[in-house]
């Protein structure tokens, strides 16, 4: 199994569990989240791009993965991953070389699954 399906059974498994486990202020947090990455002002490519600075500046691979295959699914070129993913390095500093590393070798397996025609399930 690859880093990507695991992450993304390891997220659906854990977020029913935090749903049907959690607090109001929890599902609260959940509801907003989804909120701020609907279309709006910002497309929601942008948004999920803007999503990949924060997770890589803040060294939270699993969500640079979850960001990272938003991104691809809304339409974002490797170009634009990259650029976006200089622009975390640029803002972070030097510790977020290793979770470049980690983004890029997601982004190839994103592609992949692109390739084949299963990056939807891996949302």
């Amino acid at each position: 199994m690859d880093k990507l399906q695991e992450f993304r059974e390891y997220r659906e498994r854990m977020n029913e569990k935090i749903l049907a486990e959690g607090d109001r202020a929890t599902k609260r947090f959940f509801s907003l989240d989804s909120y701020a990455y609907r279309p709006g002002a910002l497309d929601c490519k942008t948004k999920e791009l803007l999503g990949l600075v924060a997770s890589a500046v803040l060294r939270c691979n699993d969500c640079i993965a979850y960001h990272i295959i938003r991104a691809v699914q809304e339409g974002a070129t490797d170009d634009e991953i990259k650029e976006t993913l200089s622009i975390a390095l640029i803002v972070g500093g030097s510790i977020v070389i290793p979770h470049l590393r980690y983004a890029y070798d997601l982004l190839d397996q994103a592609r992949q699954a692109q390739a084949e025609g299963h990056l939807e399930e891996l949302e």
